[in-house]
């Protein structure tokens, strides 16, 4: 009998690990590797949040706090959100990073069998995390026609009264789509309808986005306020993805839960980036806006770039640092030595080995014939990776 509990098969290993492997050993012999996989901002955390992290430790604040979080730090938080939403700082949480406050979420919601609305493509752990918890993943995919997006119709008829959470994601990880305001209230009309499901709105790229105005399903829920849980954090946009700090605002009966849950997990989020959070959000934000308006340029850049490369279809985004390409018009090409491109994997692995340039495959995300490439570098970087790519897929016939 295997010591291994009997969940730990049911989640699906990496996708990318044997291509991050590859890249590994090529960067070991001293290969040239441009790495476009990885989800953080290219720069450091702002100088504040660092100065602000250093007087906590000089001052002693090196405890356990309280597990919810430190008080100052809610208060922040719900100030954040006061003119969208009134929350109380009992309807707050702060956990090490937003993937653990989903954790939580779900950990302390599922029961086996109850089912979790997922919309592909999606963020990578969602399914996993929900399978650890005992649920079922409903996966709905969401083609390009509608730029990677769920409709009422599709929602509505995916609801049954196993349903317990439903995820929403905006702006997108991988795709950088995001709901307009439209969208967002025909959404919410259809969750108004059955009364038994909750809503897991997934904001950690809110702030990251471009072109028009920037929405989330809280500034239309009120009618479902009591069955929604926001989860957002500092590690996007004030690029502290080390530090990791997350926080979900939500129900009473779930927040208190999940805080039940992480007592007797990690206790409290570290005290020190507790500190340096709080100083991110209450700190000036003229950085974290120039950060902004440099993501929109490198988005162009990226966009432009690998739309002028033959055979690429991609839809442009509208947040988050990604670009999410169709390549289903290499599958089935064949590279020079020969071989055969039979799906999206094929396709970034011919990548690695002939442009030396690492993507990610759309399969991670729930999306075959696609690959979505990470714009949080530099501009000479992105420049030399589309020219590699484009070189690289001019010799496949």
């Amino acid at each position: 009998m295997s010591i291994l509990a009997t969940y730990i098969h049911n989640i699906k290993p990496s996708i990318t690990l044997s291509l991050a492997n590859k890249a590994r050993e090529l960067k070991a012999r001293g290969v040239d590797v441009i790495d476009l996989s990885l989800g953080e901002p290219d720069f450091d955390t702002f100088d504040n949040i660092k100065l602000a992290a250093i007087e906590a430790i000089n001052s002693g604040k090196t405890k356990y706090t309280d597990v919810r979080g430190i008080q100052k730090l809610r208060e922040a938080i719900r100030d954040v959100y006061i003119k969208r939403s009134e929350f109380s700082v009992d309807n707050i949480l702060v956990s090490c990073g937003a993937k653990q406050a989903i954790y939580n979420a779900l950990m302390v919601t599922l029961n086996k069998g109850d089912e979790v609305i997922i919309p592909s493509p999606y963020w990578v752990s969602y399914p996993d995390m929900v399978r650890i918890a005992q649920g079922e993943p409903v996966v709905l995919n969401c083609n390009g026609d509608n730029d990677f997006k769920i409709t009422p119709e599709q929602l509505d008829n995916a609801i049954t009264e196993k349903t317990k959470w439903i995820f929403l994601n905006s702006p997108s990880n991988p795709t950088g789509m995001k709901y307009t305001k439209d969208e967002f209230k025909g959404l919410v009309k259809v969750i108004e309808k059955h009364k038994h499901v909750y809503v897991l709105s997934d904001d950690i790229y809110e702030e990251l986005t471009y072109d028009d105005e920037a929405y989330s399903l809280i500034d239309f829920a009120e009618t479902i306020k009591e069955r929604l849980l926001v989860i957002n954090g500092v590690s996007k946009t004030y690029a502290m993805t080390g530090w990791r700090i997350g926080y979900a605002l939500g129900p009473t009966e779930v927040i208190k839960a999940m805080g039940i849950m992480q007592s007797q997990s990690t206790s409290n989020p570290c005290s020190i980036s507790q500190y340096a959070a709080l100083e991110a959000l209450t700190g000036p934000q003229e950085y974290m806006k120039n950060s902004v308006l440099n993501f929109k340029k490198k988005r162009d850049l990226t966009y432009d770039l690998i739309t002028n490369i033959s055979g690429i279809d991609c839809k442009k985004p509208r947040g988050a640092f990604y670009v999410f390409p169709s390549c289903s018009n290499f599958v089935g090409k064949k590279t020079k030595a020969g071989l055969l491109i039979n799906n999206d994997r094929d396709f970034c692995e011919y990548l690695l080995e002939e442009a030396r340039v690492m993507v990610v495959p759309g399969s991670a995300f729930g999306a075959d014939g696609h690959f979505r490439i990470s714009y949080a570098t530099s501009e000479d970087i992105i420049k030399e990776s589309a020219e590699r790519i484009g070189s690289a897929l001019k010799l496949l016939g």
